[in-house]
């Protein structure tokens, strides 16, 4: 039976963001450290105060002391300290739908679409019909379809019923007047690279390590199996969270010094894709960022390098820190509940 490693050893931290006298929902006044440059799992069960901690006080009352606005209110607390001069900026990676509209999807979200388009638009057959690389654009006006602007589908708007998406009869769906989609590279046009899997397309394009080094991230989050045409309304909060997360491991992207939190990652994950997501946590922290992660998942708490639980219980008997430490003295903790799970994880 495979299963998730437990780590040969925990990194150790001496830097952290202190937060003092935490008193929204049910937090209890409570102090608690953030290591930096860690991995550090918050825990606790259901309505046990983690989300109020990390979401309510720490992401805003952080990004207002870096100097960013953070667009909500703060919950109550007293304040924040520590070395805050080391965290550059906080990204909170959350399953929100990635981009604006229903024209985003993978391949755009991680800027490899601009160089397909520069690929294309330097072909022979490009060059002849004065096509530029933004003809190879379903965003702007010039080579997408006129008549669905570049969806591939046309909304029919019921009157009591859910919208319908028919495809585009003027192009058949495949988002491109005729004499863009004229142009192929490998015998194959822009329309039909949108409707290759990712991992597809990893293969199709290996002789092209611009592109590849932005393709690969998508791989490594295990979303091999995704279409790079595929619109965000249809992927799941989980594969919107994994797409952003992948976008900050293409190499240049990466901001030194940030704070990532997540907000129990791992659902819906199937065990490889976990796996594939601690590399890609891992892999972050050794760009010298920090991670956090509000989680239940005891494959990742086990795999931290330091665990706050707060609790011991839900609503009014919550909002306590039960324990702060190392994975392997949680155990030890009496009142912990993810420490009892956490036993048969530790072997």
């Amino acid at each position: 039976k495979e299963s998730i490693e437990v780590p040969a050893k925990r990194r150790n931290w001496k830097d952290h963001i202190l937060i003092k006298g935490a008193r929204e929902n049910n937090l209890k006044n409570i102090d608690v450290k953030f290591p930096l440059g860690v991995f550090t799992c918050v825990s606790g069960v259901s309505g046990s105060g983690k989300t109020s901690l990390v979401k309510k006080i720490l992401y805003p009352a952080l990004q207002k002391a870096i100097g960013n606005y953070a667009g909500e209110q703060t919950g109550s607390y007293d304040g924040i300290f520590g070395n805050i001069d080391l965290v550059s900026q906080v990204e909170m990676v959350d399953q929100n739908p990635i981009g604006r509209s229903s024209r985003s999807n993978p391949v755009t979200y991680v800027k490899a679409w601009d160089d397909v388009r520069a690929l294309f638009s330097a072909l022979p057959a490009a060059k002849a019909n004065g096509l530029k690389p933004a003809a190879f654009s379903f965003n702007v006006e010039g080579g997408r379809c006129d008549t669905c602007q570049g969806e591939g589908e046309v909304k029919i708007e019921m009157q009591f019923m859910a919208d319908i998406y028919l495809p585009c009869e003027t192009c058949g769906g495949k988002r491109f007047k005729q004499q863009v989609l004229d142009v192929t590279y490998q015998d194959k046009n822009v329309s039909d690279i949108l409707d290759l899997t990712i991992e597809e397309a990893v293969e199709f394009f290996k002789n092209e390590p611009k592109i590849l080094q932005k393709l690969n991230p998508l791989l490594d989050v295990g979303l091999g199996y995704v279409h790079l045409g595929q619109s965000s309304n249809t992927l799941s909060g989980g594969e919107a969270q994994r797409i952003k997360l992948a976008s900050f491991l293409i190499k240049g992207n990466n901001a030194q010094k940030t704070m990532f939190i997540f907000d129990e990652p791992t659902t819906g994950l199937h065990f490889h894709d976990i796996k594939k997501l601690l590399k890609a946590l891992n892999t972050l922290i050794e760009q010298g960022n920090t991670i956090l992660v509000i989680e239940h998942n005891m494959d990742m708490i086990k795999c931290a390098d330091w665990v706050i639980d707060i609790g011991p219980e839900g609503g009014d008997k919550g909002g306590n820190v039960v324990f702060e430490g190392k994975p392997e003295d949680l155990l030890k903790a009496k009142d912990s509940y993810t420490g009892h799970f956490l036993k048969d994880h530790l072997k």
